[in-house]
């Protein structure tokens, strides 16, 4: 498995730890509160420093496993999976900020469009990375 793959991998699950963290606790504030919660800073402060952390604590085990290879710039095969995989998640986060705008459409909750559109970005930037996986696979 190659270096990008693994750090690829790396971040799903950081991505995800974090994301289910994050709403896990929006979750039950909503529940709570009967109604969706607002954004609350804090929270989304505090969910970016836990993947910067978890990022540099992970990242430079991942490099200690792949040698040579983690230094070596991106060839011609990487950079196409790396650009196929970032438009590809481009669609992910469109879908989820047309869902978001046609909820608040429907419903005129700010507070759950953001949620909508928040869950859009960390879904897509867990795409690019599972597109990239795939894509590493798939030899393309």
């Amino acid at each position: 498995m190659s270096f990008r793959e693994k750090s690829a991998w790396a971040m799903i699950a950081i991505l995800a730890l974090a994301g289910l963290y994050y709403y896990q606790k929006i979750i039950a504030i909503s529940l709570a509160a009967g109604e969706a919660a607002p954004p609350i800073i804090p929270l989304v402060i505090a969910y970016v420093v836990f993947i910067i952390i978890a990022s540099i604590i992970v990242m430079p085990i991942v490099a200690a496993t792949s040698g040579k290879e983690a230094n070596a710039p991106a060839d011609e095969r990487e950079e196409l999976i790396l650009n196929k995989a970032g438009n590809w998640s481009g669609y992910a986060l469109g879908f989820a900020a047309v869902a978001g705008l046609f909820n608040y459409s429907w419903t005129h909750d700010g507070n759950l469009l953001f949620h909508i559109v928040f869950a859009g970005l960390m879904l897509s930037q867990i795409a690019e990375y599972g597109f990239q996986i795939w894509f590493y696979r798939r030899g393309v």
